[in-house]
Order: structure tokens, then C-alpha cells, then sequence
């Protein structure tokens, strides 16, 4: 991958952080908006153990996810995302990546049914405009 295409999609995936995580349930598509962090080109996002998406994944890590467009104007970047989740319990990931909007849905870092969804890309394809070529990184 090229470095600029790596620098393009860091820097959206800092500044975009809302998107839509896809899991297949029942043999058909589901989709949630999540919070997302990153590490390099790695997605992580907070959720509860007890949460459908948890089956979901355990029963295909396969998901797709779509980050960027946040605003309302089409000449934003956005990402298509096709990746392996699992599951991550590291204590110190979970307080590096903690955020007081998770609240919401988890009482702190420490909540024992607090998991972190690790998203390892197979393929990312960057488009810096709709309808504009896509940039394609593949693992």
C-alpha cells in the first residue's frame, strides 16, 4: 500500500468516528452505527457483551463497515471496510480507547461487560468523493 493512501485513511478514521458495523444474522445483513477508534489501519469499537452483534460475530467474524460522510455534503471521504472482528479484553486497550459518549451503554472502563470488537481489515476501499475512483488496499 502506498503511503499516501495509508496517510488518507488514518487521517479519516481520526476524523470520523461514527459508522455503520454490518454482521450477518440469519443468513442476511445487519447493520448498527457504532463508535469507532483506530490503531493504524485496525478499527476497534466498544460494545456490550451480552449484544446481538457478540452471536453475530461468534457465529461469522466476517463484517463490513462503512466509516466517513458524516456531514452533508457529498464531497466528503468515506470508507468501505471488509474485515475479521474479534473479540479484545485487554484492560489496557479498553482504558486507551474508552470514551464518556460509551456511557451510554457501558458504566466504565472497568465494566466487567465491557469488550472492545478488534476489526482487522482484509480490504479497504478509500473514495475521496462519491462517485469519485476507488483507492483499494487489500491485506
Amino acid at each position: 500500500m502506498s503511503e499516501a493512501l495509508k496517510n488518507k485513511l488514518s487521517r479519516m478514521f481520526s476524523n470520523h468516528k461514527v459508522g455503520t458495523l454490518a454482521t450477518i444474522r440469519g443468513n442476511r445483513p445487519y447493520s448498527r452505527f457504532m463508535i469507532f477508534f483506530h490503531e493504524d489501519l485496525t478499527l476497534y469499537t466498544a460494545t456490550n457483551q451480552h449484544t446481538h452483534k457478540i452471536e453475530d460475530i461468534k457465529a461469522n467474524p466476517h463484517v463490513h463497515i462503512l466509516l466517513g460522510m458524516e456531514n452533508t455534503s457529498w464531497n466528503e471521504p468515506y470508507a468501505e471496510i471488509e474485515a475479521e472482528a474479534t473479540l479484545e479484553e485487554s484492560q489496557e486497550l479498553k482504558n486507551k480507547f474508552w470514551d464518556d459518549k460509551l456511557s451510554e451503554w457501558i458504566k466504565s472502563p472497568d465494566d466487567p461487560e465491557y469488550l472492545l470488537l478488534k476489526l482487522s481489515p482484509s480490504a479497504i476501499r478509500y473514495y475521496e468523493k462519491a462517485g469519485s475512483e476507488a483507492e483499494v488496499w487489500t491485506d
